[in-house]
């Protein structure tokens, strides 16, 4: 973040490049942030940052040196994510938690919160160094002490044990690994795996968990985004299960320590006699209380490489269309992990796959090799990244390149200098939305015109879960509530709404198979001066709504209308 706010200070005229310079020579020379050395220097002011990140990313800002924070508010968020992503929380609404951030684009720390608190975050923004100074003064071990010493006399009058007499007790392996590989072969234990599997693939599951406590072992699948237990083996066939996967993955089953990744294909029937087969990629890492191992199953014969079937709006759709069909250009997905952003690739490819073109991807990992495509696998240990297989893809007379995901400026400048040379190029981007993604790519230190001149048309997508058509049923819901989340009051008249009930068809839950909302941004010339004009988030996204974009919840509420998904699923899977 620190050289994006100088550069960011710069463009708006608030510091020249020779100060820059100078903050960044005693950056070096003193150690800390940029923002330290920029205010301490004089060169700026921290109200001036915080108004122009506010400005920048079209958010409230928050002034940290005048806000007392909750001490049970602290507490909610580590103090590990908040020093690794330079955030701090500042209030609790039900369940929401406001954080201050100094880069509220970064959809990995936002994910990150979210998944350590189970709290939905809204951000604001705050400076660097009031972020920094209000860590130390809330989290810093000054703080912590004196809370500890004032625990300590009367934890140490309550306590048995003097703490002064503990000692380190050595960790002794008790497994052996000959009877851990024999037990892993036991015909019982992989009769249990297959059945795991089957069970897995039958139920349409997406990623099976394989997870250890302290007192019990149990197994999760994930169905229709949602993560359900189905079965506690006894615990003392825990590692004979780990190491039976392992083997499967052409794993070491004598690692214990370090995580492992692998992959298993399989061939199985059906009651019809139809072989299936799948392939499932391993993750294998540890815990407290042993090894944790999820399996993402990735089945072909599940991926639609057919764009009007993954839920697009005919607007949208003809838009996409279009764009794919252009012979140079940038078209971006962006979402977040599991919003089906692969297969809509995979479907775009699928749709231009044709014998007169040449077609390279670089993935991690190859999901699924498509035939006329040529995949490529990277490899970060021995030097194969992305921006590495760019280069070297633009050396095989490419016509279309599709990269995984644009992770950093080196792989962002390859691909739109790519994309800016007369090819056709694909990728995905970890943002919010769709207007956002500009600033994304800009925030990565891309040159504003190079962002306009390149990127044809962004889709910002996520999964909903479909009702069952066995189960659903008609519900009354109140107009208010209608317009809330959206409606106009025109749409609310005729409107018809449906709810979860619940089958032997949908496992009881109501819902079966998942629909896309989808956001595609078309990049108009309009778009293109708000670009070069360094316009916010904000100001891109109600451009982009003039010029026709449909929003993830207005897809959402079009499903809604056809019956498709619930208001519930909608609402936790977009804002308006």
């Amino acid at each position: 973040m620190s050289s994006k706010l100088g550069e960011m200070l710069v463009a708006a005229n608030m510091i020249t490049p020779d100060q820059l310079k100078q903050a960044l020579e005693h950056q070096k020379r003193e150690g800390g942030r940029l923002g330290y050395s920029l205010i301490k220097l004089g060169f700026v002011s921290e109200d001036e940052v915080t108004n122009l990140l506010s400005r920048q990313y079209g958010m409230p800002a928050i002034n940290l040196s005048q806000f007392e924070i909750d001490p049970e508010v602290v507490k909610l968020v580590p103090a590990e994510i908040c020093q690794k992503y330079s955030v701090i929380p500042v209030s609790r609404a039900g369940a929401t938690i406001t954080v201050a951030m100094s880069d509220p684009t970064n959809i990995y720390s936002l994910d990150d919160i979210k998944f350590s608190t189970g709290y939905n975050v809204q951000p604001v923004v705050a400076s660097e160094v009031a972020i920094a100074e209000a860590i130390e003064k809330y989290y810093g071990i000054a703080a912590a002490t004196v809370g500890l010493m004032e625990q300590w006399g009367q934890i140490q009058n309550e306590t048995e044990i003097d703490a002064n007499s503990l000692e380190l007790k050595e960790e002794v392996d008790e497994i052996d690994l000959g009877q851990l590989e024999s037990a892993s072969g036991d015909q019982s234990v992989i009769s249990l795996v297959n059945v795991i599997l089957a069970d897995s693939v039958a139920k349409g599951a997406s990623d099976i968990h394989i997870e250890c406590y302290e007192k019990d072992f149990r197994v999760r699948f994930r169905i229709d985004g949602i993560l359900y237990e189905v079965l506690r083996p006894k615990m003392d066939l825990k590692n004979a299960i780990i190491s039976r996967v392992k083997i499967m993955s052409k794993l070491d089953i004598a690692e214990r320590r370090l995580p492992q990744d692998g992959r298993i294909q399989i061939k199985m029937k059906d009651k019809q006699g139809k072989i299936k087969e799948l392939d499932l990629r391993v993750s294998i890492l540890p815990c407290l209380y042993g090894e944790k191992v999820v399996m993402r199953l990735l089945d072909k014969e599940n991926l639609k490489l057919d764009l009007t079937k993954l839920g697009l709006e005919s607007s949208s759709l003809e838009i996409l269309q279009e764009s794919i069909t252009k012979p140079y250009g940038m078209i971006l997905v962006t979402g977040p992990t599991g919003s089906g952003k692969t297969n809509t690739l995979y479907s775009a490819l699928g749709t231009i796959n044709k014998p007169d073109v040449n077609i390279m991807t670089a993935e991690d990992p190859v999901e699924f090799a498509i035939h006329g495509i040529n995949q490529v696998q990277m490899h970060d240990k021995i030097g194969l990244n992305f921006a590495a297989a760019l280069r070297s893809f633009l050396r095989q007379d490419p016509d279309i390149i599709m990269v995984g995901e644009i992770r950093d400026f080196e792989t962002a400048e390859i691909a739109i200098k790519a994309a800016l040379t007369g090819h056709l190029v694909l990728s995905t981007l970890h943002t919010n939305d769709a207007p956002s993604t500009i600033n994304r790519l800009m925030n990565m230190g891309i040159e504003p015109f190079l962002v306009a001149t390149s990127v044809l048309m962004i889709c910002a997508q996520r999964l909903a879960r479909k009702l069952c058509s066995e189960c659903k049923e008609e519900t009354k819901v109140p107009i208010e509530t209608l317009l809330r989340i959206g409606y106009t009051r025109e749409e609310t008249e005729g409107i018809t709404v449906y709810k979860p009930v619940g089958c032997p068809r949908c496992n009881e839950t109501g819902y079966k198979g998942r629909v896309g909302l989808f956001e595609i941004m078309h990049v108009t010339d309009n778009s293109r001066e708000l670009i070069l004009s360094g316009a916010t988030a904000v100001e891109l996204r109600r451009q982009a709504v003039e010029d026709g974009m449909i929003t993830l919840r207005r897809s959402g509420l079009i499903k809604i209308m056809n019956g498709v998904t619930s208001i519930e699923e909608v609402i936790t899977k977009t804002v308006l």
